[in-house]
């Protein structure tokens, strides 16, 4: 462990207060926590409010609830508002349907490195074990539970990791559920691009630009073990736009977007 970094983890959520519960039980059994936790709320009511202040007293470490108002699908805006505030110099960002393994934030420390991001895996849960899983809370799940998905990326063995450890300049298969980076390289690149509207490519285009000044990205399997939660696929209405200013950062090599945690004009 690189006992100069300071963890912030970030989750990113909207209205699903059911979830962000399980998120916040498999926080609990984390055998090292981070050293700051910020939910960037896009909008969700008050149940979600309530959730959080629960989870407030039963966690040391602190919790801060950044909202901003339902607008619509605005999630680069509310996590540049979110990693802008963090107090620690690395960042581990998840969604707030992410049940982590108990060595999850150990694992991305261990494998923190300047230079490099990380992108996690994670293995999907289907419709049926999901719903079993919110009704009786019990969140003990393995590579053998019936009804999980990507049975390597629900595996933890550390020991094979590095067999699929990978150092690339590569961006298009960023998820932004499991990933990590510091936070200097992502001032560095203006953040998320609040150009991007509505769902899709977020996460693949600050990529594109962490790449374009020079950070590699180091793929993680077998470690930082982490399951999603099955829901219906969001509405994909501008996903094209999005992806093609994906492309355009690739093509241009864009380091700086314009619209950002800094608007440039």
């Amino acid at each position: 462990m690189n006992n100069k970094i300071s963890v912030t983890l970030v989750i990113s959520t909207y209205n699903w207060p059911k979830a962000l519960e399980l998120v916040f039980k498999s926080i609990l059994n984390l055998r090292v926590f981070p050293n700051e936790i910020i939910i960037a709320d896009d909008g969700s009511d008050d149940r979600t409010k309530a959730t959080i202040e629960e989870f407030k007293q039963q966690i040391k470490v602190p919790v801060k609830h950044l909202w901003q108002e339902d607008l619509g699908f605005r999630k680069t805006i509310i996590m540049n508002r979110a990693i802008s505030s963090a107090s620690g110099n690395y960042i581990i960002q998840i969604d707030g349907d992410i049940i982590l393994h108990p060595k999850f934030i150990a694992d991305h420390i261990e494998e923190a490195q300047h230079g490099y991001y990380i992108k996690g895996s994670r293995s999907m849960l289907s419709a049926d074990l999901t719903n079993t899983i919110i009704s009786t809370k019990n969140i003990r799940i393995s590579s053998l539970t019936k009804g999980v998905g990507s049975k390597i990326n629900a595996s933890y063995l550390p020991i094979f990791s590095g067999f699929f450890k990978g150092n690339h300049f590569r961006s298009n298969n960023l998820r932004g559920c499991n990933f990590s980076f510091w936070k200097h390289d992502f001032i560095a690149v203006n953040g998320y691009n609040n150009d991007l509207e509505g769902w899709g490519h977020e996460d693949i285009e600050l990529a594109a630009r962490l790449t374009n000044l020079g950070i590699r990205q180091r793929q993680l399997k077998l470690k930082a073990v982490c399951f999603h939660l099955y829901h219906r696929i969001n509405s994909r209405h501008n996903e094209d736009v999005n992806f093609k200013k994906y492309l355009n950062a690739v093509r241009k090599k864009i380091i700086r977007c314009k619209n950002g945690i800094i608007t440039e004009l």
